[in-house]
């Protein structure tokens, strides 16, 4: 089985939609939006500045897919990639596929210059990804990773702590 990677097209978008879904229900039993999730990777597949997906093929189909959003780090002068939204179709699984989605993003990331590392996040009970993250370099960090997600009714309101008395 020959494996290869390549950039992602407007005509993956399909393909990355329906990737994106299976993965938010297999790792976080999330149901995405779907209108907002296409709405989502189409703006980024048409702008390639926000990130940038790669669509790994098993023998001539779609198998996989990984996605890397920059970060900028004063510390270092650089750019951390982040890794995101990695998925390998389940017939694919166990082939090397996310092995060459990984190691191709390594080596532009190595060959590019303004690029300091590579992040990804995993959820802390993904003991299987966490194994096989590991055995291509990564690490854990110091760090735990905490958010504020905005709804959408709600992203440009002040926070109720942060309202005049």
């Amino acid at each position: 089985m020959s494996v290869t990677v390549r950039p992602a097209q407007v005509s993956d978008l399909d393909f990355i939609v329906d990737c994106n879904t299976r993965l938010a229900r297999e790792t976080e039993d999330k149901h995405l939006d779907p209108a907002k999730l296409r709405a989502g990777v189409a703006s980024l597949l048409a702008k390639p500045d926000k990130g940038r997906y790669f669509i790994a093929e098993l023998d001539g189909g779609p198998a996989g897919q990984i996605m890397f959003t920059s970060e900028w780090s004063d510390w270092r002068d650089g750019f951390f990639w982040w890794i995101q939204s990695v998925y390998v179709i389940a017939a694919a699984r166990r082939h090397g596929v996310f092995t060459e989605l990984f190691r191709h993003v390594e080596r532009l990331a190595r060959d590019d210059a303004s690029v300091c590392g590579l992040r990804l996040y995993v959820e802390h009970d993904n003991q299987s990804a966490q194994r096989t993250y590991r055995r291509l370099g990564l690490d854990t960090t110091r760090y735990s990773i905490m958010e504020l997600e905005f709804s959408p009714r709600n992203a440009h309101k002040e926070a109720p702590h942060a309202q005049a008395r």
